[in-house]
């Protein structure tokens, strides 16, 4: 049973965050998850899915999973106090999903203005997964100097960027398979439907 912390910023993509906090508030793997968004989060993801996640925790969470949730835990952006501001506090990963690169820089520079910022910084300290899924082109040398930085400091870096391999046939399949990787990252256990299995050779005639 995982503790999973996810950070929602303001980069385009909020609809993998959506998407994968449905698939682990479903999932047997998954005890806990405790959801950051920033204000630029907010606004994007209003824009982007058309729904308000300002308010009380029961309506942000009602509103990003569709239902009522007892393993779901909301935190204010600026709740220094939060369990996840502390290394104490035995996250098993964090995912920030889609991530900023206002908020990747900040993270790189051990900048702290908010609880996604920190979050991300005790789990660089504790040495424990930090996944950033950043959504941003093209990509200017700042960007990947700072990629770079974090993933020479043990950070996964996973790129919003749709495969084709598996010949999708609609955005929504786009959409499933990477949320799916991004599960598989974080050591969840999905229904496999996305995996690669190999080409089959044709037999030598």
């Amino acid at each position: 049973m995982k503790s999973i912390t996810v950070g929602i910023t303001g980069a385009s993509g909020s609809i993998y965050a959506q998407r994968l906090l449905v698939h682990l508030n479903e999932s047997s793997d998954v005890s806990r998850i405790d959801l950051v968004i920033s204000q630029a989060g907010v606004r994007v993801v209003g824009e982007e899915l058309g729904i308000n996640v300002a308010g009380t925790e029961s309506r942000v969470v009602r509103e990003l999973i569709g239902k009522d949730s007892d393993k779901l835990v909301v935190h204010s952006l600026q709740d220094i106090g939060a369990a996840i501001a502390s290394g104490s506090f035995l996250s098993d990963a964090m995912i920030i999903v889609p991530c900023s690169m206002g908020s990747l820089g900040a993270i790189a520079s051990g900048i702290m203005r908010d609880l996604i910022h920190r979050a991300a910084d005790v789990m660089i300290k504790e040495s424990r997964l930090l996944i950033l899924v950043p959504r941003e082109t093209p990509l200017n040398a700042i960007h990947l100097e700072n990629m770079l930085k974090l993933a020479r400091l043990g950070v996964r870096i996973i790129p919003a960027m749709p495969s084709f391999y598996h010949h999708p046939q609609t955005i929504d399949d786009l959409i499933e398979h990477f949320t799916h990787r991004l599960l598989d990252h974080l050591g969840i256990t999905h229904e496999q439907k996305t995996r690669w299995k190999g080409q089959k050779k044709e037999k030598d005639q």
